[in-house]
């Protein structure tokens, strides 16, 4: 393999996907963009190249057909890999394009290193992360990656060539509302404080807040707390299906440790779990425990720190 491209719509995510495919020491890396506006957003991935392929579509998405079409007469020169970001967008093309492609796809890798006899070999979680998967996958192949995963590269990157793309406009976007993100971002946080179940009311969260504000720490929180009790925003869910994560420091608070948030946690530096239940199963995964009512422990523990 010669060429290994990369494609994600948020350009810290991008970065870190040039990150590992400079590690497979191939010739070239080269940064996939749909338009003016996403190259210009790349330009310090460090990759060695920008495609821009451009085309109608609001939804990247829709340009999975057409894509596949174009790597396809890049791989029958060089089988080569994509490796596209783990986000909602990045996960529904990949997977078309793999369909298309009819290779080997590979979803929220945990590691990858190139194999013999033009192969890539990674390793994933299954089961919410109770066993991990090892596959080898003939090129070319397709993997998505987590943010969080890796080191990001740098430096400048330019436009080397362009394209078009017939995008299937079956569906199309009828309107748009932004969503507002407030605080820090959770993928590059170097301190997370992670909010659980224990939690008894909404208003009781600013406990954790004040914790986070005296150490620079981001909130992220269980899934019951973003989807179920919609206490928090569904950006802020840690764990299997929402964000995976790999700050320095993880406090959790108030949470049982289930195998699918701490499959999002799980490559943190240092885990302090705070819990009332010394026998919740997100002491066997912490570093260091507290066994105490949060209500207790986070005013005392916030109050020490400042």
């Amino acid at each position: 393999m010669d060429t290994a491209y990369v494609y994600s719509e948020k350009p810290v995510l991008a970065a870190q996907l040039v990150g590992l495919a400079k590690s497979f020491e191939v010739k070239e890396v080269l940064a996939i963009a749909f338009d003016d506006e996403s190259s210009a957003a790349l330009s310090n991935c460090g990759a060695d190249g920008i495609i821009e392929l451009s085309g109608d579509s609001a939804m990247p998405e829709n340009n999975a057909r057409s894509l596949a079409s174009w790597l396809s007469d890049a791989f029958a020169v060089d089988p080569g890999l994509l490796i596209v970001g783990a986000t909602s967008i990045g996960r529904d093309l990949s997977a078309r394009v793999a369909g298309y492609l009819d290779c080997g796809f590979s979803g929220d890798i945990i590691s990858a290193e190139l194999a013999e006899d033009d192969a890539i070999s990674t390793t994933r979680s299954e089961y919410g992360g109770a066993v991990v998967l090892a596959e080898t996958l003939p090129l070319p192949a397709v993997i998505t990656v987590p943010a969080g995963r890796f080191d990001a590269a740098s430096g400048a990157a330019s436009i080397i060539d362009k394209g078009t793309l017939e995008p299937d406009t079956r569906i199309e976007v009828t309107g748009t509302t932004p969503i507002v993100k407030e605080g820090i971002d959770l993928s590059r946080a170097k301190a997370i404080v992670g909010v659980g179940m224990g939690f008894s009311a909404r208003e009781d969260i600013a406990l954790a807040e004040d914790l986070a504000a005296v150490i620079d720490a981001g909130i992220g929180c269980t899934r019951g707390i973003a989807e179920e009790r919609h206490w928090l925003s569904t950006e802020q869910y840690l764990g299997l299906s929402g964000l995976t994560v790999a700050p320095d420091l993880y406090v959790a608070v108030g949470m049982s440790g289930q195998v699918q948030h701490l499959a999002g946690v799980r490559d943190s530096k240092v885990i302090v779990a705070i819990n009332k239940n010394e026998e919740a199963p997100i002491f066997k995964a912490a570093d260091y425990g507290i066994v105490g009512d949060l209500y207790e422990v986070l005013p005392a523990l916030t109050a020490a720190l400042k």
